[in-house]
């Protein structure tokens, strides 16, 4: 790989809570999947941004996808509120749609506490194998 193109260059990852929240929930309430995205040229410190995909195409871009899982406390993302189970009970419409706007509510504040759970390193999977980095949290 040339030097600009390997990821083990990369010591840092510099994101933005917010974005790691917001590609967790993306992809626990909508088809395809949200990630952290960092692209080549590869450097010391990398910002990785929200990207949303169907097909993985890190093969083509040699960019590297951090699942948001990994960005946040494990305990937070166990916490995350399930629609899914209590919707069956729901065959009134009002009550589904009751659900549905404390389900919203609920994905805000379990937002709120994630940004605030971002974890301090991370480990990239790359070509010649894993790679430990740091993560910085903007803003």
């Amino acid at each position: 790989m040339a030097g600009d193109d390997d990821p083990t260059a990369i010591r840092s990852l510099a994101l933005s809570p917010a974005d790691a929240a917001d590609a967790y929930v993306y992809s626990q309430e909508n088809p395809g999947e949200a990630v952290l995205r960092a692209t080549p040229p590869f450097h010391g410190r990398m910002r990785a941004r929200i990207h949303v995909y169907h097909v993985d195409d890190t093969e083509l871009t040699g960019a590297v996808h951090v699942s948001p899982a990994d960005l946040i406390a494990d305990d937070v993302v166990a916490d995350y509120p399930d629609l899914e189970s209590a919707l069956p009970e729901a065959d009134d419409p009002d009550v589904a749609d009751e659900l549905r706007e404390r389900h919203a509510e609920a994905v805000d504040e379990w937002q709120e506490q994630a940004r605030e759970s971002i974890v301090d390193n991370v480990t990239l999977e790359t070509p010649d194998g894993p790679h430990r980095v740091a993560v910085k949290s903007l803003g």
